[in-house]
C-alpha cells in the first residue's frame, strides 16, 4: 500500500514560549503536503489565567476560542498570539471533552478559585464545534482524568470521572451520566491520598506527597488505578466506595497507560539521580489482575516522552525528548521512536527504533491515524526544527519531513477535536 496517497488533516499548536504561539493545519492531500497558518491576533495581555484558550480547529478550519471569564466558546480564522492550550481528555462514552487547566506556577486558577484550586472545563462536541457544558473547580493541578462506567463483570458501576490533583495530593469525583441530574457534571466527593508510610512524622492532610499524576480505569478488574508519583506507588481505588484498597510499589515511573486487552499498565519515567552521567529511562508493566509488577526494563541513555499504543494494541511507540543536564544531557538519545511489541504482555520486546530528528524540547507527543481498523501513519513532531514527520507504521521508515514554521517549538501539541480519524497525546 502506498502509503503518501492517504488523505489526511490534522490540527496543531505551536507554543514559542514567552507568551507567543500559533495554530497550523496540516493536510495531506491527492498526495500533496500543505501548511496553513491560521492568522495571528493581537495578544491579549491579559494575566495568565484570563487569557484565551484554544480548544482545536472545527470542521471549518475555524480555532475554537474560550473566552475564561464567560466560558462562550467562538469559531475565528485567528488566534491571539498568547493564547493558552488546554490538554483535553475524551470520554470514551460519549462526545464530551474534559479540557484540563493547570492553573499558574502554583497550580491555582486565581481567577476562578483564588489561591484553593484550578478548574477543569467540560465540553460537548458537535459536528466538530464545542459547547461549555460546566467549568468545575477542583484543586490545584496538574490534572489527569479517568472515567468509569459499567463493566460485563459489574453493571453497578456508576459513570463518574476521576480527576487527580498534583499539587494537592487529591482526586475529585465527578458525576459523568446526565440521566442523574443531582450529580451530573458535579463535584461528589474528593479522595485524600495522603499515606502516613510516606510522609514525614507529623505531617497529615492537604497538600501532601502523593503527587498524583497518571490514571487509568481498567473495565477488567473494575478498579481505578492512580499512580501517586511522589509515593513510588499505584493506588487501586474502588470507585463504587472511593477507598484506597490496595497500593503496589512502582518506582520511576511519572505517568501510566492501559494495554488495549485492560489487563496491564504500562509506567514510564527515568531515573536522572543514580548516575550522574546517564539518564535511565524505565517502563514497567503491572498485571492489574495479580496486582504486581511484571515486567520492569531499564533503557539507559533514553527520555521516553509520550508513549502510546497502534489501534491492535501489539505495537507500543515511545518518543525521545530532552532532560538531565551536562553529561547527561551530552549521552541521552534524543533522536528516535523506540518501537515494542506488546502481541505478549506483560513482556515488553523491544523491535526496532525509528529514526528522526534530535529534540530540545521536553515533550515530544504522538499522534496515530485510524483507518478501515489499523493505524497506517504516526506522525512525530521534530519541534526543535519545526518540523513533523509521518511515518509509515508498517516498515517505520520516515515517508517525509513537513515543514511547519522557521523556528525552534518550545511545546508542540496536537488538537484531536476534528474529526475522530487521529488520536494520540
Amino acid at each position: 500500500m502506498d502509503k503518501s496517497a492517504i488523505d489526511w488533516k490534522i490540527a496543531c499548536h505551536l507554543d514559542y514560549g514567552n507568551s507567543e504561539g500559533e495554530v497550523v493545519i496540516v493536510q495531506h492531500v491527492g498526495g500533496k503536503s500543505s501548511v496553513t497558518t491560521l492568522a495571528a491576533a493581537p495578544a491579549k495581555g491579559a494575566d495568565f489565567n484570563r487569557k484565551s484558550v484554544f480548544l482545536g480547529v472545527n470542521e471549518r478550519d475555524e480555532a475554537l476560542m474560550m473566552n475564561p471569564e464567560t466560558r462562550k466558546v467562538t469559531a475565528s480564522k485567528s488566534v491571539e498570539s498568547d493564547a493558552r492550550f488546554y490538554y483535553a481528555y475524551r470520554d470514551p462514552g460519549s462526545v464530551r471533552l474534559w479540557y484540563s487547566n493547570d492553573g499558574d506556577e502554583n497550580g491555582n486558577d486565581t481567577f476562578n478559585c483564588g489561591n484553593n484550586g484550578a478548574t477543569v472545563t467540560v465540553a460537548s462536541k458537535t459536528n466538530g464545534d464545542c459547547e461549555v457544558l460546566e467549568t468545575l473547580l477542583v484543586g490545584r493541578g496538574h490534572h489527569v482524568s479517568a472515567f468509569t462506567r459499567p463493566t460485563p463483570s459489574n453493571r453497578h458501576i456508576p459513570h463518574r470521572a476521576f480527576i487527580s490533583n498534583l499539587e494537592d495530593g487529591t482526586i475529585s469525583i465527578v458525576g459523568n451520566d446526565p440521566s442523574d441530574a443531582i450529580t451530573f457534571l458535579k463535584i461528589i466527593t474528593t479522595i485524600n491520598l495522603f499515606d502516613p508510610r510516606f510522609e514525614k512524622e507529623g505531617a497529615e492532610g492537604v497538600p501532601n506527597n502523593a503527587f498524583p499524576h497518571g490514571m487509568e480505569f481498567s473495565p477488567v478488574t473494575g478498579k481505578v488505578y492512580n499512580l501517586n508519583n511522589g509515593y513510588n506507588s499505584v493506588a487501586v481505588i474502588d470507585p463504587m466506595t472511593f477507598e484506597v484498597e490496595n497500593s503496589v510499589s512502582m518506582k520511576v515511573s511519572s505517568n501510566l497507560l492501559l494495554s488495549r486487552c485492560g489487563k496491564f499498565l504500562i509506567g514510564k519515567g527515568a531515573d536522572r539521580k543514580a548516575n550522574p552521567d546517564h539518564v535511565m529511562g524505565r517502563l514497567s508493566v503491572m498485571d492489574v489482575t495479580k496486582n504486581e509488577i511484571s515486567t520492569v526494563l531499564d533503557i539507559q541513555d533514553f527520555y521516553p516522552s509520550v508513549y502510546r499504543f497502534n489501534l491492535a494494541g501489539d505495537r507500543l511507540y515511545v518518543t525521545s525528548a530532552a532532560t538531565g543536564k551536562g553529561a547527561q544531557r551530552d549521552n541521552l538519545r534524543d533522536d528516535i521512536v523506540q518501537v515494542y511489541d506488546t502481541s505478549n504482555l506483560p513482556e515488553l520486546k523491544l523491535i526496532d527504533e525509528i529514526k528522526v530528528e534530535p529534540c530540545n524540547a521536553s515533550r515530544r507527543p504522538i499522534a496515530f491515524l485510524q483507518d478501515n481498523g489499523g493505524t497506517p501513519l504516526i506522525l512525530v513532531p521534530n519541534p526543535t526544527q519545526g518540523s513533523l514527520a509521518v511515518i509509515d507504521s508498517d516498515n517505520h521508515e520516515v515517508i517525509k519531513t513537513i515543514s511547519l514554521c522557521d523556528k525552534s517549538i518550545d511545546e508542540f501539541s496536537f488538537s484531536f477535536l476534528g474529526k475522530p480519524e487521529f488520536y494520540g497525546a
